[in-house]
């Protein structure tokens, strides 16, 4: 299999993880209002993905280095500070704002793995993550945009994201993927263990609907959908994968439409379109439309 081959089925691969992502919004919050409170439902999402992948792939665990740990340990912090800040930030401000300013990523991504790696973004990057970021703003943004302590743990939360998928870029290309994937999960559980315990108390009663919405995050949203996103960026850019990976607020509006009942509006499909066409830029950098003219004049000739 070339590397073109490689790079689409990565990138088809993280539009997947997009995919679980999206509907990972609407399982979290139906998990918040069943009664877990943000650092307990981490901690459950985080464990339970940690474990399970350790069981599954022990052997692979038998060969870890020091250095795999390290890795770990870094993308693991920034994995469990960007979701601190999301899940906690949901609680002071709208989940509309909050898909919109932790999307802000996409556009942070490029100049932060240019400053690891001193490899510069194309225009078309920097073009298809602007345009990423209209369409965002389009499907999640009201009237205003004041920024209250919500939306600063929003900004903060975007700032985080950019790094966790910079440093995965950075280090999938270094260390084994299934032990980077297995490392992270364990040092966020921790840590958010250690952040429930001492700050927040686990809820008496649950109802099914919580147990079974805690279940899907942590094994689909982020458990599976976490090993693809490690594995699949080591065969496409950070930036390319930050424009993919943030359209998970787009089918985030789609799930809501389908099992929150939210209604689809005018401004919704016009961000879709910006996403959309966000996407193709990145992926393809319009090579299709040079091509083609390439060939009329050929017939003309």
């Amino acid at each position: 299999m070339n590397k073109n081959q490689n790079s689409l089925i990565a990138d088809g691969s993280l539009l997947l993880v997009a995919v679980i992502w999206g509907s990972g919004f609407t399982a979290t919050q139906m998990a918040l209002d069943s009664g877990f409170l943000p650092l307990t439902t981490m901690a459950l999402r985080f464990g339970m993905a940690a474990l399970l992948m350790s069981i599954i792939f022990i052997k692979k665990l038998k060969n870890i280095k020091k250095e795999d740990i390290k890795s770990g340990a870094v993308v693991g912090f920034f994995l469990f500070t960007a979701f601190a800040s999301q899940t906690v930030g949901l609680q002071f401000t709208t989940p509309s704002k909050n898909a919109f300013l932790t999307a802000t990523n996409v556009i942070l991504v490029p100049f932060i793995y240019w400053f690891m790696t001193k490899k510069k973004p194309d225009i078309y990057s920097v073009i298809a993550a602007f345009a990423c970021i209209f369409g965002i703003a389009f499907i999640s943004l009201g009237r205003d945009l004041t920024l209250g302590i919500g939306d600063s743990l929003s900004l903060l939360c975007a700032l985080l994201f950019a790094f966790h998928i910079s440093s995965t870029g950075f280090y999938s290309q270094k260390r084994d993927t299934t032990i980077l994937t297995i490392t992270q999960m364990w040092f966020a559980a921790i840590l958010s263990f250690l952040g429930a315990f001492f700050t927040e108390s686990f809820p008496k009663v649950v109802p099914v609907a919580g147990i079974f919405s805690v279940i899907y995050i942590g094994i689909f949203s982020t458990m599976l959908a976490f090993f693809i996103q490690t594995t699949a960026q080591r065969h496409t850019s950070p930036t390319k994968a930050a424009i993919i990976l943030s359209t998970e607020a787009l089918f985030g509006t789609i799930f809501s439409v389908i099992i929150l009942k939210e209604i689809i509006t005018f401004k919704m499909i016009v961000g879709g379109i910006c996403i959309f066409l966000a996407i193709i830029t990145a992926e393809t950098k319009w090579k299709f439309l040079y091509k083609r003219k390439i060939k009329i004049i050929e017939s003309d000739l």
